[in-house]
């Protein structure tokens, strides 16, 4: 077990290792300028996704979601996927808690989607609005992308639009999710979403990236861009 002599850590190192591209390393690390280039492995996405499936047949899950901090980027990484996969939904919202302290980036943050919540939604607003309202800028961050995955369908209400727009934290990684949920808002429910760039609720530097996020999009039709262009502040 992974409390006896470290046996199950030393299990999923070796074996990240072992899933090692230093191509992609070099690569990742640039993308990640918060994060010691030293703690990243360098495994590429659906590889650790596959690995995931593997561990969760071993001995070593329990003990390793009880085993933190991590050393490695990609430990935090197979922990979220771990976490995604948890079928109870109390119990992932409390590993998820226990978790989100640790996370240091936004590509651990953005990750983690766990299935259950989207059979959850309403028991899951309650936690949502205690992430948001928190300190932690990825813990924030995780709030507001669980509004963005699962309420911007059928079950979106416009007061979530106004619980994103107050958000004040100055945190980069913050403000690019302020942005990136109003841009999707403006997709997905374009006549609730659009007057907070008419209004000007968000502070210029969100504004502006959301008006660049949405012209980006694919999703957001061409009338649309070209209106929220002369929105610019």
């Amino acid at each position: 077990m992974m409390n006896r002599e470290g046996e199950g850590m030393k299990y999923v190192t070796e074996k990240l290792f072992e899933l090692q591209d230093l191509e992609y390393q070099a690569f990742h690390s640039r993308l990640m300028p918060t994060i010691n280039p030293d703690v990243i492995i360098g495994v590429r996405t659906p590889v650790l996704r596959r690995f995931t499936r593997d561990f969760e047949k071993t001995g070593y899950v329990k003990d390793f979601l009880a085993e933190l901090p991590h050393t490695y980027y990609e430990e935090n990484n197979l922990h979220g996927f771990l976490l995604e996969r948890i079928k109870d939904f109390d119990e992932c919202v409390r590993e998820v808690d226990r978790f989100l302290p640790y996370v240091d980036n936004w590509a651990t943050c953005d990750l983690m989607r766990p299935k259950v919540f989207k059979k959850h939604t309403e028991e899951l607003v309650p936690h949502i609005r205690r992430w948001i309202a928190g300190d932690e800028p990825f813990t924030i961050r995780f709030g507001i992308e669980m509004l963005m995955t699962f309420y911007l369908d059928e079950e979106f209400k416009e007061e979530y639009l106004e619980l994103v727009a107050a958000v004040t934290h100055e945190h980069y990684y913050v403000k690019m999710m302020v942005a990136w949920y109003f841009a999707t808002a403006l997709a997905k429910q374009h006549d609730d979403a659009l007057p907070y760039l008419e209004r000007g609720v968000l502070e210029p530097w969100t504004h502006n990236k959301t008006i660049q996020k949405a012209i980006e999009s694919y999703r957001v039709d061409a009338e649309t861009k070209a209106y929220i262009r002369t929105l610019k502040r």
